[in-house]
């Protein structure tokens, strides 16, 4: 196996592994509110994310910026309780025409910015990955490419369940992404909690 293939690999199973369920749960949480027809809303806001988690796992893996698990951990959860209270309270008071745009607009900047966050935890690990890895400009770049293919599974598997629910469940998809957001707002509180506790 290639050098590429390998760390393209290992970005992909750090995502999209049952030990990444804070990144998977951010990501449905972040896409929850929106159905197959927003699929341009939803592209912008993988990549205005894409593009904050990519910052700052190459600055991090160059050791430019540097910052403890212990800080990054429990901020990565309130980013999950955040996006999931965001998406709840999207349908439980939708914004008016006249403000969508602008209401995007700080979803798009939001996801960019909770990115950044992200990153720093990617970082961690592909800093493990690396070892005594003399070049890191091939294995940075698979890695990332890595963790946008298991990003999009991601997106994928959260649209193919939401359309089965409302198909065969025959559940609306304002209440799927009640329940769904309600999950990830639970979940994300009870990690907030338990990486604060960790952190203290």
């Amino acid at each position: 196996m290639s050098e590429f293939a390998l760390y393209l690999r290992m970005g992909y199973h750090h995502i999209a592994s049952i030990g990444a369920w804070d990144h998977i749960l951010f990501v449905a949480a972040l896409t929850a509110a929106y159905g197959i027809h927003e699929w341009k809303r939803i592209a912008v806001l993988v990549t205005a994310f894409t593009l904050g988690h990519s910052i700052t796992l190459a600055l991090a893996t160059f050791d430019i910026v540097r910052a403890s698990p212990r800080v990054v951990e429990p901020l990565i959860a309130a980013t999950i309780v955040f996006m999931a209270f965001a998406a709840i309270g999207d349908q439980l008071v939708p914004p008016t025409e006249a403000s969508r745009t602008a209401a995007m607009r700080r979803r798009y900047a939001t996801a960019g910015i909770f990115g950044l966050i992200h990153g720093l935890g990617f970082a961690s690990a592909l800093h493990a990955l690396l070892g005594a890895e003399q070049s890191i400009g091939v294995p940075l770049f698979a890695f990332n490419v890595g963790l946008e293919v298991g990003q999009l599974l991601i997106v994928s598997v959260f649209f193919a369940l939401g359309v089965a629910v409302d198909r065969w469940l025959h559940v609306r998809r304002r209440d799927w992404v009640l329940i769904l957001s309600g999950a990830a707002a639970g979940i994300g509180l009870t990690l907030l909690i338990d990486r604060l506790g960790n952190a203290a």
